[in-house]
């Protein structure tokens, strides 16, 4: 059976079945994602990330539906009715939705009208009725009453019951039905009466309709949300009257009584039993379609605002601004260590300025704070323009961070254990500053779906989206790489191959026995076994060890590689990694072996030529247009600077430093038509744009996006 599986995999991905083979035996025995794409290329053909995933996820279906098919044959077995043209039909079968139109006539199911009437002796009137030959079926009807059926008419309705249920089953009914949806379908929303002012959010979908196939996912999850809260009434709807057509074709074959009452029996199947089930089926899988889009979208702004440039091991002061309740300070170390906390209260209505200016110099220069980190919420704007008033002995950099997600943070369990002996102000802005540190580090501490760069997060399969997100965190974490000396438990256990108990257990061991000197050294952690090293030494760091290829993305495996490299030409491999002109003498091909090609090969020059190399690119300052700070300071044709905060499937929010975000509609990225905005910006990406509408009564800016 595996390997039937691999052949429909290695089709339906357009892959070789030695590809995917190679890529399921490696998963199977306990290989992650990430080390198989990044330490065996040679076996999987240069497989990547996504490709290995997808065959995961190919696997996992294909095997969900051999359970079902295994459960359709028992049930089906069971009542003795599995023909051997039955037997392979199913068997043959790998469509979800055809097995369970096989099944449905077999299918247990509740006492049903058709049900009740088949105990009642009216099956042979059904056959008889479709048989449609009989002039006058009332005659042949009155042989059936009898028993609980008290008359010719009931007998009749009995019999058309049982057909109305039988045409429901029929697959190739339900098909044209099935293939009517999928062409015309429209997708309605109506305001619920008396609900129009309070569903003023969903206000443009008071009077809704589009057809369904180019219903776009936001605004079939803004529907369905709204739906959910009793705000609008949706629906799904074709045309009745071909797919009434089509199915009279289908069945009614005579114009005599009999076919009347056939007729009948196709609208009273289609009304009651067929439209309701293929209803549900198109909304069900509309759903699954704009969910699976949603967490694509969330997915990639995650995996966007995790790779974001990190400022570094610098000393930082984070602030979180406020009015009212002033502005929480603390100064952290290079290692993202608490230093100092307090509060200044330069805004109003306290008004404090000269003595917060007072305070934040005399931080400055007792803490050597080489960058600000100023969060974005309340008082920000505020805040940044205060520091760029004040003047400071050393030259420092302000940045504006987004705070979004740090409250959770500050209130839960990890940061309670951080700092035990702080309040959820002073734990918030450490947050803030370590995320101009290291947003990956930082990020990674707070459920994703707090970051907020998704579109209906909420409202998505949270089973999936939990499932993509975790494989994003992973995914990123293991690209970067972490400092094993310095990693917190929390990032440790995204690492490859580790997991919670194991990176607790590497940093306790880092507590007991002090830093480690080299990767092989966890192998004294407890429970750190021969697999779990081999899956995660490759992404651990150890700057400043004896041996520099312990700060690389070179893995333990193939030190003796490198080492024999240097050796050949008579030289250490510090200085291999030091002199190019060493590098470029080296002729790959002497050095492949039936385990290892050109692959690793390559990689291993690449992380000599720039060893410990950080994916993410340098951090850059920004500002805002220093004279807008509300609405009222825009203007419809102003050009301002912005950041990205946000991807959408139907735009873009940028933060044009003032309270609401604005959004550039994916109309306006390009002067063509743009399908996927990712395809023209990035999360956190600077921009400039033009503002086209203003809507102050709503909140809401229309932005253009203007061409560097």
């Amino acid at each position: 059976m595996n390997e039937t599986f691999h052949q429909m995999i290695a089709t339906a991905l357009g892959l070789t079945d030695r590809q995917v083979t190679q890529a399921l035996a490696l998963l199977e025995g306990g290989s992650t994602i990430p080390f198989i794409s990044r330490y065996r290329k040679e076996a999987t053909g240069g497989l990547d990330e996504v490709q290995i995933e997808s065959i995961q996820n190919q696997f996992e279906k294909l095997k969900e539906t051999a359970r079902r098919k295994e459960t359709v044959l028992n049930t089906i077995g069971a009542q003795g009715k599995l023909t051997d043209d039955l037997r392979r039909r199913i068997e043959a079968c790998w469509n979800l939705t055809e097995l369970e139109d096989i099944y449905l006539p077999f299918k247990p199911k509740r006492r049903t009208r058709a049900e009740i009437a088949r105990e009642r002796g009216l099956e042979p009137l059904a056959t008889l009725l479709m048989r449609q030959r009989e002039f006058h079926p009332e005659i042949e009807a009155k042989a059936f009453v009898k028993g609980d059926v008290k008359s010719v008419e009931e007998a009749l309705k009995g019999a058309c019951d049982i057909i109305a249920e039988q045409i429901n089953e029929n697959e190739q009914a339900r098909n044209q039905v099935r293939h009517s949806f999928s062409r015309q379908a429209q997708f309605t929303a109506r305001v619920v009466k008396g609900k129009e002012e309070e569903a003023a959010n969903y206000r443009d979908y008071f009077d809704f309709s589009i057809p369904l196939k180019r219903c776009s996912s936001h605004q079939l999850l803004a529907v369905r949300r709204a739906e959910a809260e009793g705000m609008l009434k949706a629906g799904i709807a074709t045309d009745d009257e071909s797919c009434l057509e089509r199915l009279e074709g289908r069945f009614v074959h005579s114009r005599n009584a009999c076919g009347e009452r056939v007729r009948e029996a196709v609208h009273d199947a289609y009304k009651r039993l067929l439209r309701p089930s293929i209803e549900s089926e198109t909304a069900q899988q509309s759903k699954e379609r704009a969910d699976e889009e949603a967490i694509r979208i969330f997915t990639q702004n995650l995996r966007q605002l995790l790779l974001a440039s990190p400022l570094g091991q610098k000393r930082v002061m984070g602030i979180d601004p406020g009015f009212r309740t002033g502005c929480k300070v603390v100064c952290l170390d290079e290692q993202g260590d608490l230093l100092h906390n307090e509060n200044i209260y330069p805004h109003p209505p306290v008004c404090k300025a000269r003595e917060a200016i007072a305070a934040l110099q005399k931080m400055m220069e007792a803490y050597r704070i080489d960058a600000i980190a100023v969060g974005n919420g309340t008082a920000s704007r505020e805040t940044e323009r205060l520091l760029k008033q004040m003047t400071f002995r050393r030259d420092v950099q302000v940045f504006v961070v987004s705070e979004q997600g740090a409250s959770i943070y500050s209130a839960s369990k990890l940061a309670r254990e951080e700092f035990p002996e702080h309040d959820v102000t002073v734990r918030g802005a450490v947050s803030i500053a370590r995320r101009l540190m290291d947003p990956l580090a930082e990020l990674v501490k707070i459920d994703p779906k707090s970051i907020g760069v998704g579109q209906y997060q909420h409202d998505v399969d949270q089973t999936k989206l939990k499932r993509a997100l975790d494989q994003t965190v992973v995914s990123c974490v293991n690209l970067v790489g972490v400092n094993l000396n310095t990693a917190s438990r929390h990032l440790l256990t995204y690492i490859s191959g580790l997991g919670p108990q194991l990176a607790q257990n590497i940093v306790d061991y880092r507590t007991a026995n002090g830093p480690f000197a080299s990767r092989r050294d966890l192998l004294k952690v407890p429970r750190m076994g021969a697999k779990a090293f081999e899956q995660c030494a490759g992404f651990l760091r150890i700057p400043g060890a004896s041996n520099p290829l312990e700060n690389t993305a070179v893995h333990p495996e193939s030190y003796p590689l490198v080492e024999q490299m240097a050796r050949d030409l008579h030289c250490t491999v510090d200085q291999l990694i030091a002199n190019p002109t060493l590098r470029q003498r080296i002729e790959l091909k002497r050095y492949l072996s039936p385990t290892v090609g050109m692959p690793t090969l390559q990689d291993i020059m690449q992380e000599l030529e720039k060893p410990g190399r950080d994916p993410r690119g340098p951090i850059q300052v920004f500002e805002f247009n220093q004279h807008v700070h509300s609405m009222e300071d825009l203007h419809e044709g102003m050009e301002l600077p912005g950041i990205v905060t946000n991807i959408t499937a139907f735009g873009v929010f940028v933060d044009i430093g003032i309270k609401p975000n604005g959004l550039i509609h994916r109309s306006q990225l390009a002067d063509r038509y743009v399908a996927d905005p990712t395809e023209v910006v990035s999360l956190h990406q600077q921009v400039r744009v033009k503002v086209i509408t203003l809507d102050t009564e709503r909140g809401r800016i229309g932005l253009k996006l203007l061409a560097e």
